[in-house]
């Protein structure tokens, strides 16, 4: 039986992580492998501080999405993957990695998972996370403050640099593809659990 694989797309701070959250919760996390886009990030080591928070981390270029596309094959195929374990403070990746084993459910979750055609094709299922923009940004703001060691300053001129023409050009256009959106972000009960249950529908169906 190969594994079903679902992903959680939507704009930054929309809600996503929440979403896969309570997918994990409902369906039950020893189902699941749960791989984060932004986990693969490129090294910018290779960049003085002060260069590496000028790349744009909203374009697709900026991810390593070969590697991901291998990951969730080789995950789909049984076999065991190492990802990359990223610095969001230093915009570099780690000596670390994670390693994640093969499940019956394998959730990738991340604002460009829609963009790539060959990532795009591995999914089974496709969600889309749909929320306001400006409780995006607030989110946004506060998380970059409290967990990545940014300024407000700075989280403004990259929203208004690079997010938001990216999102417009890039993730608002990917809605198309999904399969369900969700609208209210990661507060939507009625749609999550009707997600969870599709979920667990086609687990049984494969092992009933």
């Amino acid at each position: 039986m190969e594994p079903i694989v679902i992903a959680v797309a939507g704009g930054t701070a929309s809600g996503k992580t929440t979403v896969a959250n309570e997918i994990l919760r409902r369906v039950g996390a020893e189902h699941i492998a749960c791989i984060p886009h932004d986990a693969y990030y490129r090294d910018l080591s290779h960049l003085p501080p002060s260069e590496r928070a000028k790349v744009n981390f909203d374009h697709p270029d900026s991810l390593e999405t070969d590697l991901l596309i291998q990951h969730v094959k080789d995950l789909r195929a049984g076999r065991a993957v190492e990802i990359p374990v990223y610095d969001f403070t230093n915009h570099t990746r780690t000596q670390r990695t994670r390693r994640v084993e093969p499940a019956r459910v394998i959730l990738v979750e991340g604002i460009l998972v829609f963009v790539e055609p060959e990532l795009r094709d591995l999914f089974d299922v496709k969600l889309y996370v749909d929320s306001d923009a400006d409780e995006r940004f607030i989110r946004r703001l506060r998380r970059d403050i409290e967990k990545r060691g940014r300024t407000v300053e700075s989280v403004c001129e990259q929203y208004l640099g690079t997010v938001r023409p990216m999102h417009l050009e890039f993730v608002e256009p990917s809605k198309r593809y999904a399969d369900v959106i969700i609208p209210g972000g990661g507060f939507n009960e009625v749609a999550i659990e009707m997600v969870a249950a599709r979920v667990r529908g086609m687990l049984e169906e494969q092992c009933p």
